[in-house]
């Protein structure tokens, strides 16, 4: 039963006293909402400013810096690295070449999408 179902309401000791607190519910004050929002706007970080650096080479220096920041550093620049040298290899080797070198029959190509299962389904 979830708690928006009438029955459950229909039998709850505590229904006369949860319809009471709605009838009586206030608003909060202009004043209250104001000042809760300067404490919350208080609490929060402020971010730090980066300082500027001069000439012209500072800033393709910091262009690639920042870039490498956002992209979280050199270890995901390495796996950037391989996932594209990885992309490439599959890219260039003909799937040909990679029958028989991880199936045990000499019939299932690797780079076939059908399973083991697949072909014993269908009697090869």
């Amino acid at each position: 039963m979830t708690m928006t179902d009438d029955r459950m309401t229909e039998h709850d000791d505590l229904t006369p006293w949860f319809t009471a607190g709605r009838d009586e519910m206030g608003q909060a004050s202009g004043d209250w909402l104001s000042r809760m929002e300067a404490m919350a706007l208080a609490e929060q970080p402020t971010p730090a400013v980066a300082p500027a650096l001069g000439g012209a080479g500072a800033t393709a220096r910091g262009w690639l810096r920042e870039a490498l920041g956002q992209l979280g550093g050199w270890p995901a620049m390495a796996g950037l690295a391989a996932a594209c040298v990885t992309g490439i290899w599959i890219g260039a080797v003909a799937p040909s070449d990679w029958t028989g070198s991880v199936a045990s029959d000499e019939s299932i190509s690797a780079a076939e999408p059908a399973s083991a299962y697949d072909y014993a389904m269908l009697g090869l």
